[in-house]
C-alpha cells in the first residue's frame, strides 16, 4: 500500500496550524502529517502534539527550503505532499493532485491563478518566472514557484543536494525534474489568504527575483540563456562597426570589445553547460 507523508514547514504559524493538521488527516486519512518547524517562537510543537502530527524543530531559522529538505528526510511515505503552514492550501486539493500523480507524473504542482497571487507584484514576478521557465524547458509551465505539490519521494531526493535553504526550493525542484526528464503536471487550485503576517521582504524579494530568474536558466541550460545574450553583443560590436566605418573609415575599440564579450560570454556558457550536465550525472 502506498504511503503518503504531508510535510509542512512552518515559522509561527501556531495559528493557521490549529486548524490545517486536522483538515490535513480528514483529507488524507491515514497520512504521516511532519510540521518542520523552523525556529517558531511560538507554540508550534504544542498544538503539532495536540493534532496528532509530527514535530520536527530547529534551533533557530534555516529557510523555508531547509525545513523543506529535514521533512524529505524524515518521511517514510512513498509521496510526499508539500503545502505551506499559513493557511493558503487547502488540503481538499490534496486528492485531486494525488490523482494526477496516478496517470504517470513524477510531480504534480497545485497551480495558483491571478486572483490567487499574494499582491499585484508577487504575480507579475511569477508571471515572468512562468514564461521563462516555459520558454528554457519548452515545456508550458503553470506556476513556478507554487509550494503546494505532490512527489514520488525517491525521485525528489535526488535533488536534495540542489535545493537552497531559503524560499526558492520549487523553482529548483521543478527545473530539476525537468532537466532529469521527469514527468511534471499541474493542477489549478485556489490559494486562499494567508493566516498571520507574511515573512516576504519587499527589497530582499527584489533581489531574490534576480537571482531566481538566473537559476532558472542555469539549472535548466545555461547556454540558453548565455547564446541570445552573445548574439546581441555580436550584433551591436557589428552595427557599430558599420556606423564608424560609414562615418570615419575605421574600426573603434568599442566594437572589439563588444566582439570580445561576445565570444567571452557564448564560451561562459558552454562552460555552465558541461557544468550543468555534471551536475545531473547519475552513476548507474
Amino acid at each position: 500500500m502506498t504511503r503518503i507523508s504531508v510535510v509542512i514547514p512552518a515559522k509561527n504559524e501556531s495559528a493557521a496550524l490549529v486548524a490545517l493538521i486536522p483538515r490535513v488527516l480528514a483529507a488524507v486519512p491515514g497520512a504521516e502529517v511532519i510540521v518542520v518547524d523552523d525556529g517558531s517562537t511560538d507554540d508550534t510543537r504544542a498544538v503539532c502534539a495536540a493534532a496528532g502530527a509530527t514535530c520536527l524543530s530547529s534551533p533557530y531559522s534555516m529557510g523555508n527550503g531547509a525545513a523543506i529538505k529535514r521533512g524529505a528526510r524524515a518521511a517514510t511515505g512513498d509521496i510526499l505532499v508539500f503545502m505551506d503552514g499559513d493557511g493558503q492550501h487547502d488540503p481538499g486539493d490534496i486528492a485531486r493532485l494525488l490523482a494526477r500523480l496516478d496517470e504517470g507524473y513524477d510531480m504534480v504542482v497545485g497551480a495558483r491563478d491571478w486572483e490567487s497571487q499574494a499582491g499585484v507584484g508577487r504575480g507579475v514576478a511569477n508571471t515572468v518566472y512562468n514564461w521563462l521557465a516555459s520558454r528554457m524547458t519548452g515545456q508550458a509551465v503553470a506556476d513556478l514557484t507554487s509550494g503546494f505539490r505532490v512527489v514520488r519521494a525517491a525521485r525528489f531526493r535526488e535533488f536534495l543536494h540542489l535545493l537552497p535553504n531559503g524560499f526558492s526550493y520549487p523553482t529548483t525542484s521543478t527545473m530539476a525534474f525537468f532537466r532529469s526528464a521527469y514527468g511534471v503536471a499541474y493542477e489549478p487550485i485556489k490559494a486562499a489568504q494567508r493566516v498571520g503576517k507574511s515573512h516576504i521582504k519587499p527589497i530582499k524579494d527584489g533581489v531574490r527575483f534576480l537571482l531566481i530568474i538566473f537559476k532558472i536558466a542555469t539549472l535548466y541550460s545555461p547556454l540558453k540563456l548565455f547564446a541570445p545574450v552573445s548574439v546581441v553583443f555580436m550584433l551591436l560590436g557589428l552595427a557599430n562597426y558599420a556606423r564608424t566605418f560609414i562615418q570615419d573609415g575605421r574600426l573603434t575599440n568599442m566594437s572589439t570589445l563588444m566582439w570580445s564579450a561576445a565570444v567571452i560570454v557564448f564560451l561562459i556558457g558552454l562552460v555552465s553547460e558541461q557544468i550543468t550536465a555534471l551536475t545531473y550525472r547519475r552513476d548507474q
